[in-house]
């Protein structure tokens, strides 16, 4: 483990107890593949044909699958300290971190194309943002990420996001 990880890691354990265990595993699992699935499923039938959907599925796959291939191609082990979660897997880039980041973050542009009242637009797309953010602090906190595989996923992730709107959906709100 390198000096920053270690750094991370210290400052975010000491925030440890039976609280923030509960919190943090309650957090990480808005960043798991069940739920992600769900919220997609019921976006899926409840938003009858808009493009914007279909989107979000296949952006969910694709940084899924994005995801595992960097795994097998880095192969970084996962962090041998006190885990609160068991994880199967390599540990770079952070899934979780990388996954959320794409799907949480397609909403938050929706949110600024469609919502046009300011303080509403800015208090949804900060709680988003938080979320994302505690998704990856989480992933850390339960031992099964360094800080480092958790920046690297929220970056390749805002990096997918990016181009994927850019060149995929091309702004399209319907």
């Amino acid at each position: 483990m390198n000096f920053f990880d270690a750094a991370i890691y210290d400052l975010i354990f000491k925030l440890s107890g039976t609280g923030t265990t509960i919190f943090m595993t309650f957090i990480s699992h808005l960043g798991s593949a069940i739920p992600l699935i769900l919220i997609t499923v019921g976006i899926l039938i409840f938003s009858k044909g808009k493009g914007y959907s279909k989107f979000i599925a296949f952006n969910l796959a694709c940084s899924f699958i994005i995801s595992q291939i960097l795994k097998l191609i880095i192969r970084r082990p996962r962090p041998e300290l006190l885990r609160l979660a068991v994880e199967k897997g390599f540990s770079f880039p952070s899934g979780h971190a990388m996954v959320s980041t794409v799907f949480y973050g397609f909403f938050i542009y929706l949110i600024s194309k469609k919502i046009k009242d300011r303080k509403k637009k800015k208090i949804y797309i900060s709680l988003i943002a938080l979320l994302i953010f505690l998704i990856g602090i989480s992933r850390i906190y339960l031992g099964v990420h360094y800080a480092t595989d958790v920046i690297a996923g929220h970056i390749f992730g805002i990096l997918y996001l990016y181009f994927a709107i850019k060149y995929l959906y091309k702004g399209k709100i319907k």
